[in-house]
């Protein structure tokens, strides 16, 4: 999948991807259907460094949730 492309398919894919690795419990807060490809750029920085780390801090979860929460339409 080319990431690099703007696209909604992309945005789908990167949230997908990031509830699994993260294990988020209220997955209904990050339908991906609530997230558009206006803010893309942030939204793969972000899917970027999270697919690269093992492990996340409490703190880090919250600031990470935090995050996609203001990306949000």
């Amino acid at each position: 999948m080319n990431l690099s492309v703007p696209s909604q398919e992309n945005v789908i894919y990167m949230i997908d991807q990031m509830k699994d690795k993260l294990r988020m419990v209220n997955v209904d807060a990050m339908k991906s259907e609530n997230f558009s490809d206006g803010n893309y750029e942030d939204l793969l920085y972000l899917y970027e460094m999270v697919m690269k780390r093992e492990s996340f801090s409490p703190s880090e979860m919250q600031a990470i949730v935090a995050e996609l929460g203001s990306l949000r339409k």
